[in-house]
């Protein structure tokens, strides 16, 4: 039976291939139990800090070692598991994330939270690229609305993160993380499960799409430029976020003189249209096309962002609110987009781009950490306003459903 197709050329679910709503379901819980976790480690900083007698470069280098093992090992794990199916991965990683948790609770010395931060970062980086390699398989033909389930759990679950460790962990001691054990051993049985309906409904027919080498839509001197402008406008993205996610805050309280619990209001307001666009942008993709959501999400938030450092508090509200919308609807796209360019290799194209988002988070709060001890927070949102530019590179994208259509007429 022919597979039918959207408008842009995107494969559609038939009645053989539903979309597995169950399984994203379980998908997008394990997500947002993992990154709520994955949280903990940074929002519990102070009291590392405090017990240890820690110097902020001690506490520079926790943080290198998580993202280190974070991020960088993200892809090397999708290559392998390209290559060698692994079904039961996911609930090791989480284990992993588990025996990194525990640890951190119990930790005697400063080598000992070293350790706990390596174990989490890698339990990360195994759930990211296997997560999203199934959620692309339960998505019945519909991957943006996939990939959008699956990445909404991640951004509540970051979210929830730092909400716990002041309600529970701060008030309580570090003894308390401990506790947050029994939500890793939940999402280790979320995932046995998940890795049991792996095994028994598509790990065969992926070997045997593994073994057909399944070709690009286009050349592979387009699949190279074509990644080469998606990491440079997931740069800009994350770039932009962090000065959100890190720095939001400050500046509120420094421009607009509001009080703590004000601006954290105006967080969670823009972390809420975060996740709205992060749920909207997957499924609008398969309907108008990716490459489109690609070029209004990341170039469509420029003139919002020029706009911002020069309006007063209210506006600054409302314009972040809408920055978060439009702005979060592009990652799954980015990621949907790039795995249609290198069909064969979902695996390694989801650790890439999530190893490469969570770098680029990092990387981008400690430069502009810098920037703002030197020239001042509200420079920053002027600095970065520039960022979404970028996306005008989305104008050399290739268009993948005209490519396919000519590939089939070919």
């Amino acid at each position: 039976m022919p597979t039918a197709q959207t408008a842009n050329g995107a494969p559609t679910s038939t009645p053989a291939a539903r979309t597995g709503f169950r399984m994203l379901g379980a998908l997008s819980f394990s997500h947002f139990l993992n990154d709520m976790l994955q949280s903990l480690i940074l929002a519990i900083y102070p009291l590392l800090k405090s017990g240890f007698s820690l110097s902020f470069t001690q506490i520079g280098l926790i943080t290198l070692t998580y993202q280190v093992t974070a991020s960088l090992l993200q892809p090397l794990v999708g290559l392998y598991t390209d290559r060698h199916p692994k079904p039961f991965s996911l609930p090791v990683g989480m284990t992993c994330t588990l025996s990194g948790l525990l640890l951190l609770s119990v930790a005697p010395s400063y080598g000992f939270l070293i350790v706990a931060a390596c174990l989490m970062g890698t339990g990360s980086s195994i759930f990211h690229p296997e997560s999203s390699r199934l959620a692309r398989l339960a998505s019945g033909g519909r991957h943006g609305l996939a990939q959008s389930i699956f990445q909404v759990g991640g951004n509540f679950g970051s979210a929830m993160g730092p909400l716990l460790a002041a309600g529970i962990i701060i008030p309580n001691g570090r003894g308390s993380v401990a506790w947050f054990g029994l939500a890793a051993l939940v999402a280790i049985w979320v995932l046995l499960q998940v890795s049991l309906w792996y095994r028994r409904n598509h790990l065969g027919a992926r070997k045997a799409r593994a073994a057909s080498n399944v070709a690009s839509p286009v050349s592979r001197g387009r699949v190279i430029a074509s990644m080469a402008v998606l990491m440079t406008l997931l740069f800009s993205k994350y770039f932009y976020m962090a000065a959100f996610t890190s720095y939001y805050v400050f500046y509120l309280m420094d421009h607009f003189g509001v009080s703590v619990q004000n601006a954290q209001m105006h967080l969670f307001a823009f972390l809420l249209a975060v996740a709205v666009g992060t749920i909207l942008g997957g499924p609008i993709g398969d309907r108008i096309g990716r490459k489109k959501v690609i070029w209004g999400s990341i170039l469509g938030v420029a003139p919002f962002a020029l706009v911002l450092p020069h309006v007063d508090l209210l506006w600054t509200g409302v314009l972040s609110f809408v920055i978060g919308l439009i702005l979060a609807s592009a990652f799954s796209a980015i990621i949907v987009f790039a795995q249609e360019l290198m069909p064969g290799k979902v695996g390694t194209v989801s650790g890439l781009f999530f190893g490469f988002a969570f770098g680029m988070g990092g990387l981008g709060a400690a430069v502009l950490g810098r920037v703002a001890d030197a020239y001042g927070i509200v420079f920053v949102y002027q600095l970065c306003a520039f960022l979404p530019l970028l996306g005008l590179l989305a104008v050399f994208l290739p268009d993948l459903g005209r490519d396919r259509r000519q590939q089939a007429r070919a």
